[in-house]
């Protein structure tokens, strides 16, 4: 089948990062949540494709490649190969075609999730290369004006220069909007309804684990429930379990709860942050646990049946929400810069909301805040958290910096050097 073209097509931050690792790898898999973009993007870097999934033809396609994936490989390169995962022998059979053809750029896979497999699938390794893919960000969308890149802050090259400020119900609206693509121009009275759609096909799907066993519904629900209602924090398996016990009906034993969370992880729902290591002769210890963000900030307001307004009403959940918001747009601008997103906290109650490393090792410190009015606040949380980090025998950051939802100003700041950003200012 030839690739269908769409002229209302919005390039996305992934389109230059699959031209750059065609030329590098025989395949690529991009990956990532359900209604992302993926297909599209694909499609846009592409020569010729075939849909697992489509329903055309009683879903004909899928037992094609079922009998002969071989075939169904066949066409003008780069081919891609829509939802691999639906016939995981296609991945074996992608890497056998790259072995035999011996160059790069043929094969584009994408998958929403990880395949249940029993059987041995082969790595990959040197031949597939995995790519995460994301919902847009704001530069993506349209609503950032993209005046300072995160490469501006790595060559320090920083300009005072204005940008007109998100107002409150704008944020509010962008946060339940999400950045799924079919979403971008909704309404503000229907921005949350995509979302919750979303959320209703996990719940009302039939989905089951290797061996064919069907996963609890209701189990789903009340784990996304509480990792909405504890976002962008550090919370514990154990203190998820609290949290389910204390606000719903039923209860769930740690075994179930850590093999739920795999198999959402799986389905890419879910951003988290990995701690930050320092360096090994470091003599400060560093917590170890992950910090919890969906893949988009509008499935944690489906989850708790938030829309705008109701965002408004509450300022503390509205600074946790953005703060998603932010972690989800700063991955996808780290990953065009082949730079990595953690966060960082320490025994000594330092912490950092995140650290940009890029692949010189240089890093950058980041505070998140709703308003201008809370960077006194986020500037000692900075300083107190550098100073403890450079005393143990680390290197200072190139850079430390605030983003703010409500702001009209990038600049830095003569006192300190603290860069002052609006999140509608960034892009990759």
């Amino acid at each position: 089948m030839m690739k269908i073209n769409n002229d209302n097509y919005m390039p996305r931050i992934m389109d230059k990062i699959i031209q750059k690792y065609l030329k590098i790898a025989g395949a690529i898999c991009v990956e990532g949540p359900k209604w992302c973009g993926k297909t599209w993007t694909s499609r846009q870097n592409s020569n010729s494709e075939f849909l697992v999934g489509s329903a055309a033809n009683a879903f004909s396609n899928r037992q094609l490649a079922i009998l002969n994936p071989e075939y169904v490989l066949k066409g003008e390169f780069p081919r891609m190969i829509d939802e691999w995962q639906e016939v995981p022998s296609l991945w074996d059979a992608t890497r056998e075609e790259v072995d035999k053809y011996s160059q790069n750029g043929l094969f584009i896979l994408t998958g929403s999730s990880t395949p249940t497999h029993k059987g041995v699938l082969h790595s990959g390794a040197g031949r597939i290369v995995r790519l995460r893919m994301n919902t847009m960000t704001l530069f993506e969308s349209g609503d950032s004006t993209g005046i300072l890149s995160l490469k501006d802050l790595l060559l320090d090259e920083i300009k005072t220069e204005y940008v007109d400020e998100l107002d409150f119900k704008k944020l509010a609206y962008l946060i339940v909007r999400g950045g799924w693509p079919q979403n971008i121009k909704t309404s503000f009275d229907d921005c949350e309804v995509l979302p919750r759609s979303y959320i209703d096909s996990i719940l009302e799907s039939k989905l089951l684990d290797e061996n064919n066993n069907a996963y609890n519904s209701n189990y789903i629900k009340l784990i996304l429930k509480s990792l909405a209602r504890n976002v962008s924090t550090t919370v514990s398996e154990r203190s998820i379990i609290n949290d389910i016990s204390q606000n719903e009906v039923d209860s769930i034993s740690r075994p179930t709860l850590s093999k739920y969370l795999d198999f959402l992880n799986n389905m890419f729902l879910f951003s988290n942050l990995e701690p930050y290591s320092l360096n090994p002769r470091s003599s400060l210890r560093v917590k170890q646990k992950e910090k919890r963000y969906f893949c988009d900030p509008s499935l944690a307001c489906a989850l708790l049946d938030l829309t705008p307004n109701k965002i408004m009403n509450d300022l503390n959940l509205y600074g946790l929400l953005f703060e998603g918001l932010v972690i989800r747009d700063l991955k996808v601008y780290a990953q065009a810069n082949d730079a990595k997103v953690y966060h960082y906290q320490d025994y000594l109650d330092n912490e950092l909301d995140a650290v940009i490393e890029f692949k010189n090792g240089e890093w950058c410190a980041i505070e998140i805040k709703l308003g201008l009015n809370q960077v006194e606040q986020a500037v000692k949380q900075l300083n107190k958290a550098i100073d403890a980090i450079t005393r143990s025998k680390n290197k200072p950051p190139i850079n430390k910096c605030i983003i703010v939802g409500f702001g009209n100003l990038v600049y830095k700041r003569k006192e300190d050097g603290i860069i002052v950003i609006p999140i509608n200012a960034l892009k990759d």
